[in-house]
């Protein structure tokens, strides 16, 4: 395995500007997670985090695209439990309309191919893999591309680069990494500013993996914006009933984090349960897709 590590400054597309918002953001989640039933003024949240306020509001509605006291409505686990009171027929519904034909996927207009079998057992040799750091709503994002379409979505906190780098790596650990900020900002922008979420320019995506994995994430892109569904409901879907625990180990192994929305799957008692790029993270996309979807609907 073969890692460039050029000095390229990363190209900011002007969504979210620094480190610095996120770990502000992430703190105001945490309170709101743990404090929603007492539902705290913005004074309060404020205080908590140290932020003025007015400066809270503004950043935190650019980011969330909703103000916090939204947000408390939207992030809870009382709103994961309402999603999955139907999670039995989210998948159904997606599967009757033919949600996963080569068309619209789900909310941000995917359409995927997978690369054989084969690639996949030989660990990613003789795939090149070109990666760069950008930033999100959540934190770092690492993404990484093929000629293809994108292959692979991490987040990292600061500090954490190089680990979420070595991470992602450690899963086809033959093939070649280039850094390549400049094409990979494409991707980013096109995951995260709505505005490119456009039929007409489907996000290409490469799913690398075993065939039952390939199953599952395809699952996972039937799964609508604003719904959730569970590990059981999944294992039925792909015709293995007995498989959730083995449904459970594959979504956690998803590569392509929120694009292939494994964030939307929860525990049959409507637990978050596990993400592994951790459950503040998962709290987080939730919500922010809450928000999302409650504009979505206001404009229709």
């Amino acid at each position: 395995m073969s890692l460039h590590m050029q000095s390229v400054t990363p190209v900011d597309f002007g969504l979210y500007e620094s480190h610095a918002d996120y770990r502000m953001v992430r703190q105001v989640v945490e309170y709101l997670t743990e404090n929603w039933r007492e539902q705290p003024s913005l004074d309060a949240i404020a205080a908590r985090v140290g932020m003025e306020p007015t400066r809270l509001q503004k950043l935190f509605t650019r980011w969330a695209g909703l103000s916090p006291k939204a947000f408390i409505q939207a992030q809870t686990l009382d709103h994961a439990r309402r999603l999955l009171a139907d999670s039995a027929s989210v998948l159904d519904c997606a599967y009757e309309v033919g949600l996963s034909g080569p068309g619209r996927l789900h909310d941000l207009f995917v359409t995927h191919e997978a690369i054989t079998p084969g690639a996949y057992k030989a660990r990613g040799e003789g795939l090149v893999l070109r990666y760069g750091f950008h930033p999100s709503p959540f934190g770092q994002a690492l993404v990484l591309i093929t000629e293809h379409g994108l292959a692979g979505l991490a987040f990292a906190d600061e500090g954490e680069e190089e680990k979420v780098l070595a991470d992602m790596t450690a899963r086809w650990p033959r093939a070649h990494y280039v850094r390549d900020v400049v094409e990979t900002a494409a991707y980013a922008r096109r995951i995260f500013d709505r505005r490119e979420w456009r039929p007409e320019t489907p996000l290409r995506i490469v799913m690398i993996g075993s065939d039952f994995q390939i199953r599952v994430w395809r699952a996972l892109l039937r799964i609508p914006l604003g719904q959730a569904t569970t590990y059981s409901d999944i294992a039925r879907h792909i015709e293995r009933p007995t498989a959730a625990r083995a449904v459970g180990g594959v979504v956690g192994a998803n590569p392509i984090s929120f694009v292939v929305p494994c964030h939307r799957v929860l525990g049959r008692s409507g637990a978050l349960t596990g993400y592994h790029w951790g459950l503040t993270r998962k709290r987080a996309i939730l919500g922010w897709e809450a928000g999302v979807a409650g504009a979505k609907s206001g404009r229709e």
